[in-house]
Order: structure tokens, then C-alpha cells, then sequence
């Protein structure tokens, strides 16, 4: 179907394009999909005489142009030599949505990437190898690993608009398997990651008393090992059998673990944390429901005030007795670690995880940009937030951690031997519950917590989401709430599991097996995708179009081989190393080792399974099913445009 069409001047667009302008039509955006649109440009060259054609260039433009319409006639609208951009249209599909401002896709990606690993995992990994000496492999591996994988995703996602399982169409059709592996995974991590939230806003609603119930053991579930010790308590000491009223706190009434034998048994479901967890979905649908649009104000907040609290508590921290000998601790370099294996093994796994690159999250998200967005700029600016943000936390955790040590008059080893979530709610959060105002503090940093955790949601579901309204646009756009809301459901529902007696060591089942190994197998096969069989002429070319230049060698030679190398090497060290899973006092016995291979395989057989799918469906002998698979399919049909450059006389 035709549509009225304004006319409009060549010149006019071009400036627009420049600026990076989405291209309107009665001020609303067009829909476009990069090269995909099918636009043509020709330049006429009408003699006034004769009225033949002298040249006929044509173009490809990288945006839909502003719809119009030429005026009547051959000989144009205005005076001689007018030149006019006559656009038809003949889609009345729905444009794609984009992001109200800049910033709001800048929080979003930070959001995303500077989650609760930054603040648990990092500071960590970096004392247990080596201090300031795991800096040099971690820089390492985040410029020739981490940032151009990165960078790869995030133009890749600009350039065709799609989500992840879309976008393997105009890629390399034969391995679309891996959008919908990324969407099982990260049904995955939410059935785990939000059950973190819960236990956080559990902390929050227990912090609003004058006496914080973790720092006292006379309460119903402490047990006669509990000690609560201080620096001015000196008729006590702490003993090797000593626990602390904020482990029991955390072990015996907020998982109650102490009432599941282990996963073979994990007992009912807490009623508590089930509320929780409900609150904190309601507050993932309402802040994703609508779109980027909607999560892009959230983030404004979720995004920010972890920052001020990280600013507070670092104020806070430094300010304590034998805060310098936590810090001294997390920066003594150790050279000696950096021959192990295990150093480097870490520091590739961090950053990893870290950037978030595999996850279909930066697709999503950069596919709401303008095309000319400069998204080299924003993965430059993004990851070294992240890093940055990582070694900062490293200085809020082990000045407290330094304080504990000082106050138990141990050494700030003994006190760091928590490692991942009972580093936060066991003995960081012990630590405030002894300072003054600490029910200011508990407050302001568990809510952090939330909202760092809310922000990584938001990003995961949002890939998810945006996947499959890509792919089914005729059947769920106009659905999207309705969507939203059973993906909401089935997270919750798949969450309950994690919060029975026995949750705990469900989430750190998930957490090995689920999303480690799986995610980065998809990634070595995204690289490969794009770099090999995609061609990297072909990548740098979009770039280029996209950008005004193309990338630079370094990335060309990071995306064919570096990259590769580096996932590999972090795959091999999964398998050379399997870690031995243990929580507590729970060891996880070999079948539970089978049960998480499983989960992590039931996300990557997506990728084999559309293969054969796919080459069995496609209609032609063998070769030309094989030949098909790997060649791009044309550019989106959602907006299908011609234009035509006018010289008229």
C-alpha cells in the first residue's frame, strides 16, 4: 500500500544523516534496518532537451530516508537544477522503537555489565591471585579478549537491528541455533539471579530497627556457637568453632539450609523469600513492560546510586581502624602468581563475565540505537567503567574487611575466606552491623545491592524479549505486554526451586554449570560466525558505513584470532580443571555433577539442532542447502524504499 508522501530535499536529508538523526515522517522515525532497507538512490541527470538519462550511480543509504514525494512532472518543483529525494513507501509496519536519549543506552549497557561480580567476584579473585600483580593479566585479557568481543556485539546489533535470533539470518543463517541457546540461557539466569535480589530485599526489610538482628545471637536461631565479637568485648575471643550471628543469620533464617540434607531433598519453599522474589519481579515487569523507553528512565536511578553508595561506604570504609591493612592486603603484588596457569585461567573468566559479551544483551540493546551512533565510542567509554568500577570495589570491600580483621585480631585472610554471595551477607554485612549508624548503612547498601542486581535483570530479559518480537513480529509486537508478563511468570515459576530450604545450593548449581561453559561456547561460536563465515571484509565494511571508518587492524586480527584463542583457552580450562562445587559445609555429590552438565548442554543443543533443522528444511540437493546456509539472506523487508535523485531543468 502506497502512502501520501511530503517532498523533501536532498540536502536536507544528508544534513540530518550527518548528525546521526533517525530520518521522520510527520515527526515520528521511520523504521530501518541499516543496508537492509532496500534503499536505492540513483541520481537522474535529465537534459532539458533531449530528457535521457546521463548517469545512473546507484547507492546504498544506511537509514530510510524522510519519506516524500516529488512534485508533478518531469521538470520538478522548483527552478532549474532542483534536486529532490523522492522516497516511496510501501510498508505500514510499526517503526522500531529507539532509545529516547543517549545517555539512557549509556546506564543501560553500564547497568548491565556492572553487576553484583563486580562487587563479590572481582575483589576476590584479584587478592586470592597475586593482588596488584592479577592487574597486569586482567588488562590483558580485557584488551585483546573482553572489549573487542565487546565492541564486535554492539555493532553487530546497530548494523541489522535484530535481536539474537534474528539477526543470524542476515549473518549466516546454519547457526540462528545460537539466538535461541541464548535465550535458555538466560531463562536460566533468572531463574538464579533474582532469588540473589530477594535475599538482599530480605536483608533491606531487616534493617529498619534500631538493632540490626545480625549482630546479636539471642535470637531464636542462633546456636551456642555464637559469638558475637568486638574490639571493646575483651572478656571474648574468637575461637576456630566460633560463628557469627551474621552467618547464622544468613545460613540458619534467611536459606534455613540447616532444614535441607541437599539437593536430593530440598524441602519446602520459604514463604518469605517467595514474597520477595514476587516484589522484585513486579518491579522487573513494570520497568520493562513498555520498552526501551520505559527501562531507560529506571536506569537513571538503578544505575547511578550504586555509584554514590560505593562513594559512601568507600568515605565510610577508609575512615576505619585497619581499613590500610585490608587495602595493603588487596594490592600487594604477589609476582610469583603470575607463572600459575590459574592467574591468567581467572583473569580471562572475569573479564569475561564481567563485559557480559554472549549473553544477547548488547545486541539488544544496541539495536535500538540510531545507525550512526559512534558505538566504537561506546564500547571504549562502557568497559572501562566496568573495569574501573570492579577496582573500586575492591577498596570498598577490603577496607571493611581490613576493619574486621582488626577488630577480631586476625589476619584479613582468615577474615576474606568467604568468597561470592557470603561475602556480602555474611561478612561485609557483619561489618556494618558494628558501625555506627549502621542501620543507615544496611539500608543504603542493600539497596544497592537490589538495584545492581534490577539492572542486569532488566538487560537479560530485555535480549530475551527483544529476540523473540523480532522473530515472531506479527504475532507478539502488538502483544508485548502480554509477552512480557508470561516471561515474567515463568521466571518466577522456575525460580521456586531456589528458594526452598535447599535453594542455596540449586542457585550455586546454576550458577557452575548453567551459564559458565555454556554462554562461552556460544560466544567461540559467534566469533567464528561473523569472523569466518560472515567475513571480516564484509563486518568492517558495515562498520564503516555505519561510522565513517572502518576498524583498525588490531580489531581485525583480535576478531579472527585473538578472540578465538582466548575463549578457547578459557573452554579448555573448564574442562582441565572442573571445579569442585561446595557450599557450606555441603559437598555436591558426582551425580549432581552429571544433572549440571545436562543444564548446561540443553541450552548449546539448540545450536546442532537448527543445523539439521535448517538443512533439512530447505528446499534444493545438498549443495545448495549447504551454500544457502552461510549466505546472508537479504536485508529486512520491513520497509521496502526506492529513491530517486532528480537533476531537473
Amino acid at each position: 500500500m502506497e502512502m501520501n508522501q511530503p517532498m523533501v530535499m536532498k540536502e536536507d536529508y544528508q544534513r540530518g544523516k550527518e548528525r546521526g538523526e533517525e530520518p521522520k515522517m510527520n515527526g515520528k522515525p521511520v523504521a530501518g534496518c541499516g543496508l537492509a532497507d532496500g534503499i536505492r538512490v540513483r541520481t537522474d541527470r535529465m537534459n532539458s532537451d533531449s530528457g535521457q538519462v546521463s548517469s545512473d550511480s546507484p547507492t546504498t543509504s544506511s537509514q530510510n530516508p524522510t519519506v516524500g514525494r516529488v512534485c508533478g512532472g518531469n521538470r520538478g518543483c522548483g527552478g532549474g537544477g532542483t534536486r529532490a529525494l523522492m522516497v516511496q513507501q510501501t510498508s505500514l509496519e510499526r517503526p522500531r522503537e529507539t532509545w529516547s536519549k543517549k545517555m539512557d543506552f549509556l546506564l543501560s549497557v553500564i547497568g548491565y555489565a556492572v553487576d553484583l561480580g563486580n562487587v563479590w567476584r572481582f575483589p576476590y579473585i584479584c587478592y586470592q591471585n597475586g593482588g596488584g600483580a592479577f592487574l597486569i593479566p586482567y588488562l590483558l585479557m580485557a584488551v585483546f579478549g573482553g572489549v573487542p568481543l565487546f565492541y564486535m556485539e554492539l555493532a553487530l546489533g546497530q548494523f541489522h537491528r535484530n535481536g539474537c535470533i534474528s539477526v543470524w539470518r542476515h549473518v549466516c543463517p546454519i547457526f540462528k541455533g545460537i539466538g535461541f541457546a541464548i535465550c535458555v540461557i538466560a531463562l536460566y539466569i533468572a531463574f538464579y539471579y533474582n532469588t540473589i535480589m530477594a535475599w538482599a530485599l530480605y536483608y533491606l526489610l531487616s534493617s529498619f530497627r534500631p538493632t540490626l538482628p545480625w549482630i546479636t545471637c539471642s535470637n531464636s536461631w542462633n546456636t551456642p556457637t555464637c559469638t558475637h565479637y568486638t574490639s571493646t568485648d575483651l572478656n571474648l575471643s574468637w575461637a576456630n568453632n566460633s560463628t557469627s550471628p551474621s552467618e547464622e543469620f544468613f545460613i540458619r533464617h534467611v536459606l534455613q539450609v540447616h532444614r535441607s540434607p541437599g539437593l536430593h531433598h530440598l524441602g519446602a519453599v520459604s514463604w518469605q523469600l517467595a514474597l520477595c522474589l514476587l516484589f522484585i519481579f513486579t518491579v522487573v515487569y513494570f520497568s520493562i513492560w513498555k520498552g526501551v523507553r520505559t527501562s531507560g528512565k529506571v536506569v537513571w536511578v538503578t544505575a547511578t546510586f550504586p555509584y554514590l553508595v560505593l562513594l559512601v561506604l568507600l568515605i565510610r570504609g577508609a575512615t576505619l581502624p585497619g581499613a590500610w591493612r585490608g587495602v595493603l592486603f588487596y594490592l600487594k603484588p604477589d609476582w610469583k602468581k603470575l607463572l600459575s596457569t590459574t592467574v591468567w585461567i581467572d583473569a580471562a573468566v572475569q573479564i569475561f563475565f564481567s563485559l557480559g559479551p554472549g549473553f544477547g544483551v548488547l545486541l539488544a540493546l544496541s539495536s535500538y540505537n540510531p545507525f550512526h551512533n559512534n558505538c566504537y565510542k561506546d564500547a571504549l567509554v562502557t568497559s572501562s567503567v566496568n573495569c574501573l568500577t570492579s577496582f573500586l570495589s575492591g577498596f570498598v570491600i577490603f577496607s571493611v574487611l581490613g576493619y574486621m580483621a582488626e577488630m577480631r585480631k586476625e589476619g584479613v585472610d582468615t577474615v576474606a575466606k568467604n568468597a561470592g554471595p557470603s561475602l556480602l551477607f555474611i561478612t561485609y554485612a557483619e561489618a556494618i552491623g558494628n558501625m555506627p549508624a549502621s542501620t543507615f548503612f544496611a539500608i543504603i547498601f542493600f539497596l544497592m545491592i537490589i538495584m545492581l542486581g534490577l539492572d542486569s535483570t532488566f538487560a537479560g530479559l530485555e535480549a530475551v524479549i527483544t529476540a523473540v518480537l523480532d522473530e515472531y513480529p506479527q504475532v507478539l509486537v502488538m502483544r508485548r505486554e502480554w509477552f512480557v508478563l508470561g516471561l515474567v511468570c515463568v521466571c518466577y515459576l522456575g525460580a521456586l526451586s531456589t528458594l526452598a530450604y535447599g535453594g542455596a545450593y540449586v542457585v550455586k548449581l546454576f550458577e557452575e554449570y548453567a551459564t559458565g561453559p555454556a554462554v562461552i561456547t556460544v560466544v567461540l561460536l559467534e566469533v567464528i560466525a561473523v569472523s569466518w563465515f560472515y567475513g571480516m571484509p564484509r563486518f568492517c565494511s558495515n562498520v564503516q558505513v555505519m561510522l565513517g571508518f572502518s576498524p583498525g587492524r588490531f580489531w581485525r586480527v583480535c576478531w579472527v584470532a585473538i578472540c578465538p584463542s582466548f575463549l578457547l583457552f578459557i573452554i579448555g580450562s573448564f574442562l582441565a580443571f572442573p571445579p569442585e562445587v561446595k557450599l557450606f559445609d555441603y559437598l555436591y555429590p558426582p551425580w549432581t555433577t552429571v544433572i549440571g552438565y545436562c543444564i548446561g548442554v540443553s541450552s548449546l543443543i539448540c545450536v546442532p539442532s537448527y543445523m539439521v533443522y535448517y538443512l533439512i528444511s530447505t528446499p534444493g540437493t545438498f549443495r545448495q542447502r549447504l551454500l544457502k546456509s552461510i549466505t546472508p539472506e537479504p536485508g529486512c523487508q520491513r520497509v521496502h524504499t526506492e529513491a530517486i535523485v532528480a537533476n531537473t531543468v
